[in-house]
């Protein structure tokens, strides 16, 4: 009978690397707890009345994008990127995350649409600051708004996210994000007062079709410049 080649380890036998093998047992290997990217399962399909709420996430070593001298390319690569099928209605801009308050007619147009305009952000990014390679780390992450309330709730967070994130800053009352769509938003409960040269640039966000963006919402209340996001 031939004899096998194999020969059965023991436990303690197994956990010591073999040299010149590879595979086998090393220290911190196999797969990593936690997710830290997008998964690749299939999206749900997406329904044209409902906006969305969609992330992008850039890589580790990307410059930071909220700068004043790259958000001029930014705020014009949005603008460039407005389709009929795919309308980017909100956006906030922060130093290594953009969120978009968006319309889709489909999934494919979503899709479809936010590689575009990723695209539209690497290029004119990449040209100004003179680099090359990849900007966004994943894919991009989304969730359908599907009441008033959610709007509102997304609306908040998006365009008073930096008073969020930033600890250490003391913002006025009536501020207002110059890295946001802030600016030409229509929603606020008073005035904006400022931010003069942006009120002049045309605006690179379009006007919300869907009836929960456009006027759903607003029966929750207009946004005050100084809410808590949450």
């Amino acid at each position: 009978m031939r004899s096998s080649k194999y020969i059965q380890l023991t436990l303690d036998q197994a956990r010591k690397p073999i040299p010149g093998v590879h595979g086998g047992w090393r220290p911190n290997a196999g797969r990593p707890r936690g997710r830290t990217t997008v998964p690749h399962d299939a999206r749900p399909a997406h329904i044209a009345r409902y906006p969305l709420h969609v992330t992008l996430r850039l890589r580790d070593g990307a410059p930071n994008i909220a700068s004043d001298w790259l958000m001029r390319v930014v705020r014009s690569a949005i603008a460039a990127a407005q389709r009929t099928e795919l309308r980017v209605v909100e956006f906030n801009v922060l130093a290594n995350h953009i969120h978009l308050v968006v319309e889709a007619n489909d999934s494919h147009a979503l899709s479809r649409g936010i590689q575009g305009l990723s695209v539209r952000i690497v290029r004119h990014v990449n040209r100004r600051a003179r680099r090359r390679g990849k900007l966004f780390a994943t894919r991009f992450h989304c969730r359908a708004l599907m009441s008033p309330r959610d709007v509102r709730n997304v609306l908040r967070y998006v365009l008073l996210n930096r008073r969020h994130h930033d600890k250490t800053t003391r913002f006025d009352r009536e501020w207002i994000d110059p890295c946001s769509s802030a600016a030409w938003f229509d929603g606020w409960c008073a005035p904006i007062r400022g931010r003069g040269e942006l009120l002049a640039m045309p605006p690179p966000t379009v006007r919300a079709r869907t009836w929960l963006l456009a006027i759903g919402w607003r029966r929750r209340g207009l946004l005050r410049f100084d809410e808590a996001p949450t």
